[in-house]
């Protein structure tokens, strides 16, 4: 059995990794922090957890967590950093979900998070996770940035356009919306039901902190720098993503619903709809899949994309334990094979 451990398991991506993996067959949880919820039981504070995780919250300490042959970091953005250098001395394997790692040029991450780096030095080693372009050096790694749930849905959507130089690489839009829960299990007034609910609005247009991940990940697929606006919404809802993605046509010699039915036909997560159809969040709730589909207005020289996540499962947890799984060698489909709810 793979002993597990999960640093920072109260927030809404902490619950979704435990949900998973207190059913993973191959996953034995061994250690469940929380500096707030020490002592407390961890079916306590996430009833969903009663009779399937009988742990108790403990402090996140080197001599625990050295035990472990996978931990996860579900913290805030400049927790890991300051963690992850001594657990890799242990030999422990690290999945990152926040984004201390998703960037490589630490001038670029200090400049969007706001504070130095800890540890610059392992930004070159860290392998982005999203294994639909890095599964082999995932299956290596002994540290994997978990990307972020905007980028997934947006890489996702574009990655078939780019890697086949189809669309203007420097002319691509991206209009996202998000479940609250994207925020974070927080106090905050925006995210308070009566100042979210009948309500629409965008955020961070000026720049949201995923743009450079999502910009990276596009520059490694077509090897070349990318202009990208970003645009992301909140949405009365609980989870999901919604990703409108626009691009302009630089050939026309691409049949595009084969192109997509190519690059993802053995992805286990990513489905392509066939043409005509409307991919929408309800579809992939509780999941760990993406769904596209792709169109080509009136056949003029815009592509659009449509791209849905689950944003706490794809988004973060889901792709957290897919990747797990690439790194121990299991079936990359195991603990995560639930069919979305509905309704």
């Amino acid at each position: 059995m793979i002993k597990v451990g999960i640093i920072g398991a109260t927030g809404y991506s902490g619950v979704e990794l435990l949900r998973l993996l207190a059913k993973h067959p191959d996953v034995d949880l061994s250690v469940i922090t929380s500096r707030a919820q020490v002592g407390e039981a961890v079916a306590e504070f996430f009833p969903n957890l009663r009779g399937h995780v009988d742990l108790t919250f403990s402090e996140p300490k080197r001599d625990l967590l050295a035990g472990c042959d996978v931990v996860f970091f579900a913290t805030p953005s400049g927790t890991a950093m300051n963690m992850v250098p001594e657990l890799l001395d242990d030999g422990v394997r690290i999945i990152d979900l926040s984004a201390d790692f998703r960037v490589r040029d630490p001038a670029q991450w200090e400049k969007w998070y706001g504070m130095r780096h800890a540890c610059p030095k392992l930004l070159d080693e860290a392998i982005y996770g999203l294994s639909e372009i890095n599964r082999q050096a995932i299956k290596s790694a002994r540290l994997v940035a978990n990307p972020g749930c905007y980028a997934t849905a947006v890489l996702l959507g574009f990655l078939p356009l780019i890697e086949e130089d189809v669309v203007d690489r420097e002319r691509l839009i991206a209009d996202a919306k998000s479940g609250v829960s994207g925020a974070g299990r927080k106090a905050a007034l925006d995210l308070l039901y009566c100042e979210a609910g009948d309500s629409l609005k965008a955020y961070a247009v000026a720049g949201h902190r995923h743009l450079p991940e999502i910009c990276q990940g596009l520059a490694m697929a077509c090897g070349a720098p990318v202009g990208l606006t970003f645009v992301p919404h909140l949405i009365p809802m609980l989870r999901g993503i919604h990703a409108t993605l626009y691009g302009k046509l630089i050939r026309y010699d691409i049949e595009l619903q084969e192109c997509y039915e190519i690059r993802y036909r053995d992805e286990p997560f990513v489905d392509v709809l066939p043409n005509g159809a409307h991919p929408d969040t309800r579809s992939v709730r509780g999941s760990n899949v993406c769904r596209i589909a792709v169109y080509r207005p009136q056949d003029g020289e815009t592509v659009v994309v449509l791209s849905v996540i689950d944003n706490l499962v794809k988004g973060a947890a889901g792709q957290a334990v897919q990747n797990m799984n690439i790194m121990l060698d299991l079936d990359e489909m195991t603990g995560l094979r639930e069919i979305a709810l509905s309704p």
